[in-house]
């Protein structure tokens, strides 16, 4: 199939398909006219890589999984499942990070609120 059709079936556009290949996720062969050609697998795979991407995978680290993904064993799956370990950890530090961050905005709120409320009965 070609790029089209790949795009249609997946939702993927045809710039991410592009990406996908210069990031070494996702693999064509190529026509004698220099035309991009799929499989029927490449549907199913396009599709692991946009729930990688959703659940904040960054492609470098997809790229690390993708011998998982078109060859899996035992052993690359256990590699798989370290890198997505260490995904979870990088997350869950970010997400701290902005969790630290709204409490502390949410004080500087509560500290113009009560500004607010002081102002308030020091008028005429």
């Amino acid at each position: 199939m070609r790029i089209g059709e790949l795009s249609a079936r997946t939702g993927a556009s045809r710039r991410s398909l592009r990406y996908y290949e210069e990031q070494g996720l996702l693999v064509s062969s190529r026509s004698p006219s220099g035309q991009r050609h799929y499989e029927d697998e490449h549907v199913q795979r396009v599709r692991l890589i946009q729930a990688f991407l959703a659940a904040g995978v960054p492609s470098g680290t997809i790229a690390e999984m993708a011998p998982c993904m078109s060859e899996p064993t035992e052993d690359r799956a256990r590699q798989a499942l370290d890198i997505l370990g260490r995904e979870r950890a990088r997350l869950s530090e970010a997400i701290d990070g902005l969790a630290a961050a709204r409490d502390a905005l949410d004080q500087l709120v509560e500290d113009n609120q009560a500004y607010l409320a002081r102002s308030a009965g020091d008028g005429p």
